[in-house]
């Protein structure tokens, strides 16, 4: 019985630091846009990563001359 009087206050403590770090998320901005993350990543980018072989040639010619 003796240990409920440490246990209820330790319970107690540990969810008023869950609901304080609840409420600070949300007044952050944590919980904004839920579906943002998840479009963008599968949109295709605007800007290919791998040049083009037309493109690398035009390069390769600029150096040359």
């Amino acid at each position: 019985m003796r240990i409920l009087y440490l246990l209820i206050p330790m319970a107690l403590g540990v969810m008023g630091v869950a609901l304080w770090a609840f409420l600070w998320a949300v007044r952050t901005g944590q919980f904004d846009d839920l579906d943002g993350p998840a479009h963008r990543i599968l949109m295709d980018d605007d800007d290919p990563r791998i040049p083009r072989s037309s493109q690398s040639r035009k390069d390769d010619h600029s150096l040359d001359g």
